[in-house]
């Protein structure tokens, strides 16, 4: 390999990037955008969710059990004059869930050994992951308010068993912490495989790619330019993806920056072989788009474990997940973010990632020498 024709051709393809703002474009706005409406859009908490709370008698117990709902950010309550019309507004969609006090609740929570306190909770079931979520809060402020009832009158409210739950690596249970690394994967993979696709296929159609081809500069010159030169734009589009991540969502970064630049290096690498395969078989811009949408996003989204945990997949989708490089970039960076550099889970997706890398360069390699045979 040829050193001062390999810096030329990264010279050349330098130059390409900064004569076509649409390579920056790509590189710099599309992650931004997909991040922001991503990590903002897609969550798995639930705020504000509309209570109606009816109370058939009034008392300081009762007084104090609806400031307990109140205080929660996830429970927007809304006293109900009746019962009747709690149901109503239940009806019409205006609340999702229903908490009903009886008037004995204060004096059977007196003596919970001899009548036990009640409440009924009725929830809308239209969309059942919003359903269990609210009935979820709910029963948490409940129980929370029962034990510090049972504490401050000194009854034996809770059966004489205390459970603790302790949660480890995300103890604020915020869906952003456990979705934001998957979206950076999720916009790597476009980026990467987008950016290289359509301006490889860009040269293609104008007639560019067979000019260098009919340079002295050997195959690997030509891909290695290529790889090196959208390399630097694609590790600049990941340090914008982090500090997004980490500055705007507020996920922590409790792993080493050497281990998420090389686990993202190393993806970066498959992607942008991706793409330069892709683009030399369509050599069409919009082929090589679609194409690229196609093979990344859905793998991204779908079978990458960003949104739906792999485990609990049928087995022969378990399987597949395993073909796709997404898999082990997800894994990877929800551990590095949330956990550290947990060497154990590391070594196997980067091990994966390498191998994909390799696999990508030498299919390229390949497609490409075959078709100017």
């Amino acid at each position: 390999m040829n050193r001062q024709r390999l810096r030329g051709l990264i010279r050349k393809e330098a130059l390409q990037i900064l004569r076509d703002p649409s390579s920056l474009l790509i590189a710099f706005l599309l992650p931004f955008i997909l991040l922001i409406i991503n990590g903002f859009g897609l969550s798995l908490d639930a705020h504000h969710m509309k209570l109606a709370a009816y109370v058939e008698g009034g008392g300081d117990v009762t007084s104090s059990l609806t400031e307990a709902l109140g205080a929660t950010p996830y429970l927007e309550v809304y006293w109900a004059p009746s019962g009747q019309a709690a149901r109503a507004a239940l009806d019409a969609g205006e609340v999702r869930g229903v908490l009903v006090l009886r008037q004995d609740f204060a004096a059977r929570l007196a003596r919970p050994a001899r009548w036990p306190a009640r409440a009924q909770l009725a929830v809308s079931a239209t969309d059942p992951n919003t359903a269990a979520l609210m009935a979820g809060y709910v029963e948490g402020a409940f129980g929370v308010w029962l034990s510090d009832v049972g504490t401050e009158r000194a009854l034996s409210v809770s059966g004489g068993a205390e459970l603790e739950p302790r949660f480890w690596y995300n103890p604020e249970l915020r869906s952003a912490n456990f979705i934001v690394p998957g979206v950076i994967a999720l916009v790597m993979s476009m980026t990467g495989t987008l950016l290289t696709a359509l301006i490889v296929a860009r040269e293609w159609e104008r007639g560019t790619m067979e000019s260098m081809l009919a340079s002295p500069a050997s195959m690997r010159e030509l891909v290695g330019a290529k790889l090196i030169t959208y390399f630097g734009l694609g590790m600049g589009s990941m340090a914008m993806s982090v500090l997004i991540t980490i500055f705007v969502f507020g996920v922590p970064l409790r792993g080493g920056v050497l281990a998420l630049c090389f686990t993202a290096a190393l993806f970066l690498v498959f992607t942008l072989a991706q793409g330069l395969f892709i683009s030399t078989l369509a050599r069409n811009q919009f082929v090589a788009a679609q194409v690229a949408f196609l093979t990344t996003m859905m793998p991204a989204i779908m079978l990458s474990g960003m949104l739906f945990d792999i485990a609990s997949m049928p087995g022969w989708l378990r399987a597949l997940t395993y073909l796709f490089p997404a898999r082990y970039f997800v894994a990877a960076l929800q551990t590095i973010f949330l956990a550290g550099d947990v060497w154990p889970v590391l070594w196997p997706n980067l091990a994966g990632l390498a191998m994909a890398g390799l696999i990508g360069v030498v299919a390229t390699l390949r497609v490409t020498r075959r078709r100017l045979d």
